[in-house]
């Protein structure tokens, strides 16, 4: 055995968490508060709130090439760059680098991570909706995937207390797809988006509302955070903490705790179980500074990585009674892989309102509502199950047309001050059924600079989804038609899965051992002490965006283990 080889066992704890993101902040949070030492392990890099955002203030001139990245960056992270605006306006270092940390395509999906405490918590959307009865009943109702284990009425005091902790601005609605939040005061619509509101209202009894976004917009306090300061920049990291992320809001919450400890630069690979006790023990990792191996004992483990590296991670973990990969009697831990799939809809301009515009930088759009398939014949569609919804919003595009004949002089200077046309934009979030061929594995023949096999993706839109793209691009037509608007332009671009950066369901939940792998808390059905709350427990995508959910089902995963743990002290 070589040194490399070697794995000291470094310290026993109450609970491991694994992962700083959106699902790990939580775990960490719930678990510290009730009182268990709690190890926080992240792989990345540390990064502390407001000391570590080094562009949070910069304007364009302030960065080189106003904040894009160079071509030397575009080279090393050249499968990040494929959904380029991510990577734009001086936040490039948020991503991983795809040459020291590759991974495989059978088919194109475009993996976008972000390595280091707070994970991508600190690049999230925000965008914060509820899941519904419709979403959790539909696999049962259409066959498609397996039973959810839970309800709304399950999940939904958890919603509750989670979004009165980050703040979610957004308006109630009453819609039985779309339940309503406990709100901060709702951003603003601008005139043209007012338009569009009142012509669907009028034209389609459909429903268009601000976005439900983590921010704080009201007078309510949050400890340690303030109010939006309509910035923009929070891709960037906010000084402020004014929209929600772990490093801003949780895991501060569970160093005052006095029961956490944060550990960076440590890649867990594998979860110990004991044939003997017949559960997990500990954690081991590798340090990615040193390359040491470590192995930490605790009698609860929460798996919050992110879907594709958690399940990485079980796979990993491999034993005389799971040789497959801890707790995968199913054989499902890595397939029913999901993702939104988005890049379709369509856009067009509007005269008027040239006398009109907007302040501040509001960092959030508009929302439509699923429409379609919602239980009742006026709704059902032939062509495809379930739903979509749209994102978007309103502005008024390129400040000058740039007339050639005006391209300098005193003319020029003043054509550059004139806002441009009004612009509106429907892009379609649609959902995807969870596919058993749609799937991840691990190339043990491709190595990373850890000596740890890679992940090679398998997953495509199949013919539910390219329909529904065909009605949510027709759809966004019509609707714009109606109210007015011209130049409409629909528009349905290639894009894979993964571009969303909502890839979930590769241990999913559900009711039988033999077809999932967790049960109705997030416990791995054969080692219930090992937790998996982040986007791979989804049994279904639905087709809101999903941070949310994994907040809620966190904190009430954590708390349910943290009450087992003290009953068995």
């Amino acid at each position: 055995m070589s040194i490399k080889d070697i794995i000291k066992k470094s310290g026993k704890y109450d609970a491991i968490v694994i992962g700083t993101g959106i699902s790990g902040g939580w775990a960490a949070k719930e678990l510290c508060e009730n009182g268990l030492k709690t190890l926080v392990l992240e792989r990345g890099r540390m990064v502390e709130h407001v000391l570590d955002y080094p562009t949070m203030n910069l304007d364009p001139w302030d960065m080189e090439l106003r904040g894009e990245p160079t071509a030397k960056q575009k080279a090393r992270q050249h499968k990040q760059h494929r959904v380029s605006s991510f990577l734009k306006n001086g936040s490039y270092h948020w991503f991983v680098d795809d040459i020291d940390h590759p991974y495989n395509e059978e088919k194109r999906f475009d993996w976008i991570r972000g390595y280091h405490v707070g994970g991508r918590s600190i690049t999230w959307g925000k965008q914060s909706y509820r899941l519904s009865d419709l979403d959790f009943e539909a696999n049962k109702k259409d066959g498609h995937g397996v039973d959810w284990p839970i309800r709304y009425k399950d999940l939904e005091p958890w919603y509750s207390y989670v979004e009165r902790y980050i703040g979610v601005s957004g308006e109630a609605l009453g819609l039985p797809q779309l339940p309503d939040s406990i709100f901060e005061p709702p951003m603003e619509l601008n005139c043209v988006e007012q338009h569009l509101k009142e012509q669907m209202a009028q034209n389609h009894r459909r429903v268009l509302t601000i976005g439900r976004v983590a921010h704080i917009t009201g007078d309510q306090p949050h400890e340690g955070r303030g109010k939006c300061q309509f910035r923009n920049r929070c891709r960037r990291g906010c000084p402020y903490g004014s929209y929600f992320s772990s490093n801003a809001s949780t895991l501060p919450a569970a160093q005052r705790s006095g029961n956490m400890t944060l550990r960076p630069h440590s890649i867990a690979y594998e979860i110990v179980y004991n044939d003997n006790l017949k559960k997990a023990t500990g954690v081991r990792i590798i340090d990615a500074k040193t390359k040491e191996k470590l192995e930490f004992d605790a009698d609860i483990i929460f798996c919050c990585a992110s879907a594709i590296a958690s399940t990485s991670i079980l796979m990993q973990s491999k034993s005389e009674r799971f040789p497959n990969g801890l707790g995968n009697d199913s054989g499902e831990l890595g397939h029913n892989l999901m993702d939104h799939h988005v890049g379709s809809g369509a856009s067009g301009t509007i005269d008027g309102y040239s006398n009109k515009y907007y302040k501040g930088r509001r960092p959030n759009g508009i929302y439509i509502p699923r429409f379609r398939n919602l239980g009742d014949k006026e709704t059902k569609q032939k062509s495809f199950l379930r739903g979509y919804g749209y994102q978007g919003g309103a502005g008024r595009h390129g400040i000058t047309e740039h007339i050639k004949e005006l391209g300098y002089g005193a003319e020029f200077k003043e054509e550059i001050l004139k806002p441009g046309s009004w612009r509106m934009h429907l892009g379609g979030f649609g959902e995807c059924l969870p596919y058993h061929d749609n799937k991840m594995t691990l190339n043990y023949n491709k190595l990373d600079q850890w000596g740890l096999p890679t992940v090679t993706f398998n997953a495509e839109w199949k013919e539910n989804e390219l329909n529904m793209r065909k009605d949510i691009v027709e759809q966004a037509v019509d609707m714009l038609t109606k109210a007015g608007f011209k130049n409409i332009e629909p528009f349905d671009r290639p894009v894979a899965p993964g571009v969303a950066i909502h890839e979930m369901g590769t241990a999913r939940m559900g009711r039988n051992p033999e077809t999932s792998i967790l049960n109705e808390y997030n416990q791995i059905h054969s080692v219930q002490n090992v937790f998996v709350t982040d986007g791979a427990c989804m049994t279904s995508a639905g087709c809101q965006n999903p941070s949310l959910t994994y907040m809620a089902i966190t904190a009430r995963a954590a708390n349910y283990a943290a009450k087992v743990f003290k009953t068995k002290l």
